[in-house]
């Protein structure tokens, strides 16, 4: 055993020691701030995860506990979130955050700190860039979804231009940039690039520009706000491609349907789940988080939910909670869930992608095939025959 005095001396020099960490999970998500409504689909499924799991009996023996630090959206509190969960919580465990601006940040601290990191939803390519064994992402990333869309697209009928437009974020850049690649690979000239910035009153100058190169497809990376906004403007300066797509997000969230309304309707998204998916679970999740809530929950929740679960998992394999131990279970995870299946190669979890269009109000999902639940409605009608 360890002498006191030895212990101690670990502790100070910020060394490895089991009892050095609790026996909770850190969680880091936007429960304020512009990116509030992902926090809020993080919150209710890392909820119901933490119900099930404690139901069922808790890990090694007792309630599984989180603390939730708040990143109100901003990356720089992200980074303070580490700080205050391993330095002074001294959670052994962190899953974050939610924007990848924010989890990029976060990816050198949890290094430096030697504890792992569960990344559920940020699809930036870049928060992996690392490669190191402490951290590990559940979903898929920017460019896993523009190849889906692009794929998509092939099976409709390839558009002979294209306009990719997105916001000036480690996530709006580096979806935009997938979508780049991956148009040049599929021989679609981008006759449009556009950022912007995140919160602009008014896209409209930027939308005309837009509608001059005449784009028969467009690719938006935007979260919700703008995303109802860019929708809304779409429809004022006349913009009409024969398909709207996009990098899901912004344009994924039940949120957006309410929001921009029947100006959502034939919006084509990337999707990473989705209520009807065939994977074991997703109805009756789905039919939770309305029955509580009020509303379907988004992919988000999803990722949430399972991430805990997986947590909760490679800590009952590494039968303690220790840092070390448990980035070895995470890495070794094959679970059956219904986020589909959970297995990990070079950190990152194999996860497909759905594409979804908004049919009368509702998300359905047009591709794969064996996913699907109603064929594509496109050409896009013009905003003139639109009510």
């Amino acid at each position: 055993m360890l002498s006191r005095t030895l212990l101690a001396g670990l502790l100070l020099a910020g060394l490895p020691a089991s009892a050095q960490y609790s026996q909770k999970v850190g969680i880091i998500t936007s429960l304020t701030g512009s990116e509030q409504a992902f926090g809020t689909q993080h919150e209710r499924g890392y909820t119901l995860a933490l119900e099930e799991i404690n139901a069922a009996g808790g890990v090694l023996g007792k309630p599984l506990e989180i603390i939730k630090y708040d990143d109100q959206s901003k990356a720089d509190v992200a980074v303070q979130g580490v700080s205050k969960l391993v330095d002074q919580d001294k959670v052994p465990i962190i899953i974050g955050a939610y924007a990848s601006q924010s989890t990029g940040a976060l990816v050198p601290a949890v290094i430096k700190r030697q504890v792992p990191l569960l990344i559920p939803t940020a699809t930036a390519d870049n928060v992996m860039d690392s490669k190191s064994p402490w951290v590990f992402r559940v979903c898929s990333g920017a460019d896993d979804l523009a190849h889906a869309t692009v794929e998509f697209l092939k099976t409709v009928g390839l558009p002979k231009s294209m306009a990719i437009v997105y916001e000036n974020t480690n996530f709006g850049q580096a979806n935009g940039g997938a979508m780049r690649t991956w148009a040049k690979n599929f021989g679609i000239p981008v006759v449009a690039d556009e950022g912007y910035t995140a919160g602009t009153p008014s896209y409209t100058a930027m939308l005309q520009k837009v509608k001059e190169k005449k784009p028969e497809s467009i690719y938006f990376a935007s979260y919700l706000l703008d995303a109802v906004q860019i929708m809304k403007q779409a429809r004022q300066v006349n913009l009409n491609p024969n398909v709207f797509t996009s990098a899901g997000t912004g344009f994924a969230l039940p949120a957006f349907l309410a929001g921009a309304g029947k100006d959502a309707e034939y919006t084509v998204s990337g999707q990473q789940w989705m209520r009807e998916s065939k994977w074991p679970g997703s109805a009756k999740f789905a039919d939770t988080v309305k029955a509580r809530w009020g509303e379907y929950p988004s992919y988000h929740a999803v990722q949430a939910y399972v991430s805990l679960q997986i947590v909760a998992d490679a800590v009952k394999r590494a039968g303690k909670w220790d840092p070390a131990a448990i980035r070895d279970a995470i890495a070794a995870t094959q679970m059956l869930t219904i986020f589909g299946p959970i297995k990990f190669v070079n950190q990152q979890n194999q996860h497909p992608v759905l594409i979804t269009q908004v049919q009368k109000g509702a998300f359905q999902v047009v591709a794969p095939p064996d996913q699907a639940t109603a064929k594509p409605v496109l050409p896009t009608p013009p905003w003139s025959s639109r009510p």
